[in-house]
C-alpha cells in the first residue's frame, strides 16, 4: 500500500511538512508514532479513505518532513502547527486519530480548537506526565543516540521490542525487521530532530490537568501487550474523560495499527459511523 501519489508538502514555520491527502468526506487528521511515519497508518488509510478524507502528516524529522523548527519546544507548539495545516487546507471541522505521540498532540489540538475537533481517537497513548523511571530511561537512550549520531546496535535491541507484542519477531517478522532496518538506516541529519522531539515527548506537560475540557466523543484503544503505554494508563484516561469509550486491542503491542489492522479498522469504522454523519 503506497500512497506516494497522494503525498503533498506545505511550508510551516519555514520548514517543509509532508502529508498524505486522500479520499473525500468528513476529514480525519492522523498522528503517527515517534520513530515511524505515515505508512504506519496504511491499513487504516486504505479502509477509511473509502468514506472519509484522510490527512496524514509526517512529524518533524520523520518520513519526508524537514527537521524540527527551532521555535518548536512542546506538544502544544506541534498541535498549533497541525492546526495551521488544517487552516491552509481550508478544513474547518475534523476528527483526530492519533497513536502514541500522535494522540498526545491530538489531545492538545482538541483542547486548542474545541469547536473544530469533532471526535478524538487516542491509541496506545497517555496524556499525563511520563512516569519518572521511564522518562529517565528514555532520556538516557536519547543521550546515547545524540552522542553517537546514530542508533547503536545494542540500543536497537532494546528499542525495537518496545513497539510490538510479545514474540513479534516470529508473529510479525517482516514488520519487526523493517523497523529494525529503519533504525539502523536513520540519517545522521535527522538525529537532532529525533533527539529534541524525544525530549519534548517524554518531558511533556501533564495534559490530564485539563482533561475535564475534553468533552467531545473520545475513543481510547490500547494493545493489551503494550509495555510502553500499558493498559492501566488508558484506564486512567477513560475514567477521567466523561463518556469516553475504551477498547482493548487483542494480541497487539504499541503499533497496534499494523499488528491488528482489521480489528482496529472495524473499531474505527464503528466509532466514526456513530459520531460523524
Amino acid at each position: 500500500m503506497n500512497f506516494s501519489s497522494s503525498k503533498k508538502h506545505i511550508k510551516i514555520d519555514n520548514r517543509r511538512l509532508s502529508y498524505i491527502d486522500i479520499g473525500t468526506g468528513p476529514v480525519l487528521l492522523f498522528g503517527h508514532s515517534y520513530l515511524w511515519d505515515s505508512q504506519m497508518w496504511a491499513p487504516q488509510i486504505e479502509c477509511l479513505s473509502q468514506h472519509y478524507r484522510c490527512i496524514v502528516p509526517e512529524l518533524w524529522g520523520h518520513g519526508e518532513t524537514d527537521a524540527l523548527p527551532e521555535s518548536t519546544h512542546s506538544l502544544r507548539h506541534i498541535s498549533a502547527q497541525m492546526l495551521e495545516l488544517m487552516d491552509a487546507l481550508s478544513v474547518d471541522c475534523f476528527s483526530i486519530i492519533g497513536l502514541s505521540v500522535g494522540a498526545m498532540w491530538g489531545a492538545e489540538l482538541a483542547l486548542l480548537a474545541p469547536t473544530r475537533v469533532k471526535t478524538l481517537v487516542m491509541m496506545n497513548s497517555f496524556i499525563g506526565y511520563e512516569p519518572e523511571v521511564a522518562r529517565a530511561k528514555y532520556y538516557t537512550m536519547l543521550d546515547v543516540i545524540n552522542s553517537q549520531q546514530a542508533v547503536p546496535a545494542e540500543l536497537i535491541e532494546q528499542i525495537a521490542p518496545l513497539y510490538f507484542c510479545k514474540d513479534a519477531k516470529n508473529k510479525h517478522p517482516e514488520l519487526y525487521a523493517n523497523f529494525v532496518k529503519s533504525l539502523q538506516n536513520l540519517d545522521a541529519d535527522r538525529i537532532e530532530s529525533i533527539f529534541r522531539l524525544g525530549k519534548i515527548i517524554f518531558g511533556r506537560r501533564d495534559t490530564m490537568d485539563d482533561i475535564e475540557n475534553l468533552t467531545l466523543p473520545c475513543l481510547i484503544m490500547t494493545g493489551v501487550e503494550d509495555t510502553v503505554r500499558p493498559v492501566l494508563e488508558s484506564y486512567l484516561m477513560h475514567d477521567a474523560i466523561d463518556g469516553s469509550e475504551f477498547i482493548n486491542i487483542p494480541n497487539a503491542g504499541h503499533i497496534s495499527s499494523l499488528e491488528e489492522p482489521e480489528f482496529v479498522n472495524n473499531q474505527l469504522m464503528n466509532f466514526l459511523g456513530k459520531h460523524l454523519k
